[in-house]
């Protein structure tokens, strides 16, 4: 039997997805009160600019006090959709004292201050929710936290960025180069202005840290995280990748240690083999690979932003978080109880593609082959090509900790017949 009281719902942003929200919450308002047990009502929107035309939002329900208007107390549901750490932290916790659960897409916010978050409305007996602030309309959080609490997740990994998809898999099929790419994913509007929080890691980072958290039940925050950027990646990166049957793809990897005592979380380009299904995803959309003990290998793949598939993944929460209210439950809270060890990036064990330019004698592969023995870093393959006197030289390991092929690398800097470490990249997927 429905309710006939509404749940009333606060929107706080009104962008691109904020808007989505709005528009869905009007157009699908029957469907959303049948699957929910009671209608929702759209009880005020906070903005920055008032004055904006939104269509489909009665003017009376926009202000630019946000503090007030979750402060109301008679709001069932915050929806928060306007990013970064303040105010969106200081508006989320007021609405769990004044009695709202919340509904988040804020990445950044979860990735640095979850715990909290997830204390404050424990505290006070509320519902949060950030299925959208990881993978847009990619159902991932809910399937980790939910789905797979009774399996054992031992590896993450995944494209969690589309603009750097959508750069990277330009540079892949047509050979152009980074910034060439870049500035066609700006033209197209995949890339913002400032495209640093997408291509530096930042972006990816902070989901891989919500997503470690989940899938390990330990706490993982954005400082944890190891962060490597996609704008020193070359056509020439490119080239041996495809020698090799691999591509390259910007990669967040959360993985278990094989002892089960500790973990890690990175991000970093990385080639993969063209047989791994991460390989084929292309242009702007996300993929992220899970790996269990009882389940296996799963996959999810889809839009992973823009308005409407990030307002699809808020409504789900929305639902959710709805039927909570009408039956005075609430859903999963932060399950951390496992506090695993997160590890540095030095323990980190994986394969490595390391290209030198050295001078072009006899004698140089010896020395080169000395010095990764010397550092416990056994050599899969090697391929050496020059003339006129230099050579570039790849190298491809066998999997070795970071720390080991860091000191290899150092030390190769010092020998008299290596020019320069031209590259670095890590092989993942295998």
């Amino acid at each position: 039997m429905m309710r006939t009281r509404p749940l009333k719902v606060a929107l706080l942003g009104c962008g691109v997805v904020g808007s989505e929200v709005a528009r869905i919450m009007t157009t699908h308002a029957d469907d959303l009160a049948a699957r929910i047990g009671a209608p929702v009502e759209l009880a005020g929107v906070a903005v920055r600019r008032p004055d904006k035309v939104r269509e489909g939002i009665d003017p009376a329900l926009v202000t630019t006090d946000a503090t007030a208007l979750v402060k109301r107390g008679d709001l069932d549901i915050v929806v928060e959709v306007i990013g970064g750490i303040e105010p969106a932290r200081t508006l989320i916790t007021t609405a769990f004292e004044h009695g709202a659960s919340v509904v988040s897409a804020n990445k950044a916010l979860l990735a640095q201050d979850g715990a909290a978050l997830h204390a404050a409305a424990g505290e006070h007996g509320k519902d949060l929710y950030y299925e959208a602030a990881v993978a847009g309309a990619i159902p991932l959080i809910r399937p980790l936290r939910e789905s797979l609490a009774g399996d054992k997740v031992n590896r993450v990994l995944g494209i969690v960025n589309g603009t750097t998809n959508f750069i990277l898999d330009k540079m892949d099929t047509t050979g152009a180069g980074y910034q060439e790419a870049l500035d066609e994913a700006t033209a197209l509007g995949y890339a913002e202005a400032d495209p640093t929080a997408d291509v530096e890691g930042f972006d990816a980072a902070a989901k891989a840290a919500i997503l470690a958290g989940i899938a390990f039940h330990t706490r993982v925050r954005l400082d944890d995280v190891y962060r490597e950027g996609m704008s020193e990646v070359t056509a020439a990166d490119f080239a041996s990748a495809k020698e090799m049957g691999c591509t390259i793809k910007l990669l967040a990897i959360c993985e278990r240690a094989e002892d089960g005592a500790s973990v890690t979380a990175r991000v970093h380009p990385a080639m993969i083999p063209l047989s791994h299904p991460l390989a084929s995803v292309r242009g702007a959309y996300n993929a992220v690979f899970v790996e269990s003990d009882a389940s296996g290998q799963l996959m999810f793949y889809g839009p992973g932003a823009g308005g409407a598939p990030t307002a699809s993944a808020v409504l789900g929460d929305l639902v959710a978080v709805g039927r909570n209210r009408i039956t005075g439950t609430t859903g999963p809270g932060e399950s951390a109880y496992a506090a695993l060890t997160v590890s540095s990036m030095g323990e980190v064990v994986t394969r490595y593609h390391i290209s030198l330019d050295v001078a072009d004698k006899p004698g140089v592969l010896a020395q080169v082959a000395t010095v990764f023995a010397e550092h416990g870093v056994s050599i899969d393959t090697v391929r050496q090509q020059g003339k006129d006197g230099e050579a570039s030289l790849v190298v491809v390991t066998h999997r070795a900790s970071d720390a080991a092929l860091g000191g290899t690398v150092e030390a190769l800097r010092k020998l008299d017949t290596v020019r320069g470490v031209a590259s670095i990249m890590r092989v993942e997927g295998e």
